[in-house]
């Protein structure tokens, strides 16, 4: 009982800390505070249990604390933290950029830049396609988030909270549109809907932008903070072909979407198409900042020794995890698992569409499920007050789980691909409470 009381005391003291000290332009989406971390299963420092159905939002495919990966790191300290690989090279950033490129679609040589932030990926990626290219102009889509520095907020389209009142944001950057299935116009057949949006982005590129301006197209193959959006084979191959003809770099973002979480390694993998240059990040490294961005060297070797790089881009404890992760992905056969954990939330999430009117729809590509809140499937109009409710609901009764969309009315799973079966059911047991609790 008092060793209870002492725990709870900590809980409430560091929350006190954390509206203190913490800026409160961070977000926290569960104010507990977590001791330890295993698998699919985060404990606080009270004891309570929470499984996770969010991942550190896609960033631990293969879990919280693998030990392999621990493994890998620990060997790392021992041997040296940093010496800045445009200081002095070592080992695991070349060992890494190689295996990237082999598992990179396409056959075309390839290079790698290390990183840190999903973020800046993406910037890198469109500094070597404006230095390819010689043009200025960037295309992204509806929906798309591609993340927070000025240049990726401008890239992003949903404005709250990620853009009002930081503007103005880099020139030249602009949205086409992006199909969305569910919310596609009555009476039109998924077909008719691909015609209809491929009309559409022919006609951005004539009153909006050239294409001759335009030095890459980004594209997320499954829209993430966009919602779980998933385009058809005929759009993305469609957009791939239209920047081929206007010598456009076709960029994937994969930041979301990358190392197994839709059943393939990367999600582009599923269209049949071969990007020009690839962003990654997120579950690359386990938790430790890191991201790449792989491309054709042709386009990559644009760039001159010294304008890519960073301080701690590439960062070894980084690698060296990357390295253990790419192992675990080939061991533990993840891509597979990601498909069989889909499944499962695809097969329960079906079974709260039969019983609620309110959900709308249910999509998923391997294991990046999407269930969309309505307010009616008449009108299809997004319910946000009720994701809000489910989501509040799960973070308070044990399960870390997250919404989505640019209305907020989707809820996303992001489980660790190492979650059991079991500890799915668990957390399909919340969600149920939260569901009736409507």
């Amino acid at each position: 009982m008092t060793e209870n009381l002492v725990k709870s005391s900590k809980t409430k003291e560091l929350q006190e800390k954390r509206d203190r000290y913490v800026a409160r332009g961070v977000g926290n989406g569960n104010r507990r505070l977590a001791a330890k971390a295993k698998g699919a299963i985060v404990t606080d420092l009270d004891g309570k249990r929470f499984i996770d159905f969010a991942g550190a939002i896609g960033t631990l495919n293969v879990g919280h604390s693998h030990p392999k990966v621990v493994e890998a790191v620990k060997k790392q300290l021992d041997d040296y933290i940093h010496p800045g690989f445009n200081v002095m090279m070592y080992p695991s950033y070349i060992e890494l950029a190689e295996k990237l490129c082999e598992l990179a679609p396409g056959e075309d040589e390839k290079q790698v830049i290390l990183l840190n932030s999903g973020a800046e990926a993406v910037e890198n990626a469109v500094k070597i396609a404006r230095r390819y290219t010689g043009r200025q102009a960037v295309v992204t889509f509806d929906r798309a988030f591609h993340g927070r520095t000025n240049l990726t907020m401008g890239m992003t389209a949903k404005v709250n909270p990620y853009k009002t009142g930081f503007g103005p944001f880099s020139p030249e950057t602009y949205k086409a549109p992006f199909p969305y299935y569910y919310q596609k116009p009555k009476g039109m057949t998924d077909d008719e809907y691909d015609e209809f949006v491929i009309e559409q982005f022919e006609a951005f590129f004539v009153g909006v932008v050239s294409p001759e301006s335009v030095a890459c197209v980004v594209m997320e193959p499954v829209q993430g903070e966009g919602g779980f959006i998933i385009p058809s084979k005929r759009f993305v191959q469609y957009v791939r072909d239209f920047c081929t003809k206007h010598g456009i770099l076709f960029v994937a973002d994969e930041i979301q979407t990358g190392f197994a979480r839709t059943g393939k390694t990367f999600a582009i993998e599923h269209f049949d198409v071969v990007p020009d240059l690839m962003t990654i990040s997120k579950s690359l490294a386990a938790g430790f900042p890191l991201s790449g961005v792989i491309g054709k060297k042709e386009y990559v070797d644009a760039c001159n020794p010294g304008e890519l790089g960073g301080t701690y881009c590439g960062s070894p404890l980084g690698c060296v995890a990357a390295l253990a992760v790419l192992d675990i992905l080939e061991e533990e056969k993840l891509n597979e698992r990601s498909e069989e954990i889909g499944a499962l939330i695809e097969k329960q999430a079906l079974k709260w569409q039969e019983q609620y009117e309110f959900i709308g729809d249910v999509r998923r590509l391997g294991a990046m499920v999407a269930v969309e809140l309505v307010e009616d499937r008449a009108t299809r109009k997004p319910d946000k007050e009720k994701t809000s409710a489910i989501v509040k609901y799960a973070n308070e009764n044990g399960l870390l789980l997250l919404n989505a969309g640019i209305k907020g009315n989707i809820i996303r799973f992001l489980t660790p691909l190492v979650i059991t079966n079991d500890q799915l059911k668990e957390g399909f047991s919340i969600i149920e409470d939260a569901l009736a609790a409507l």
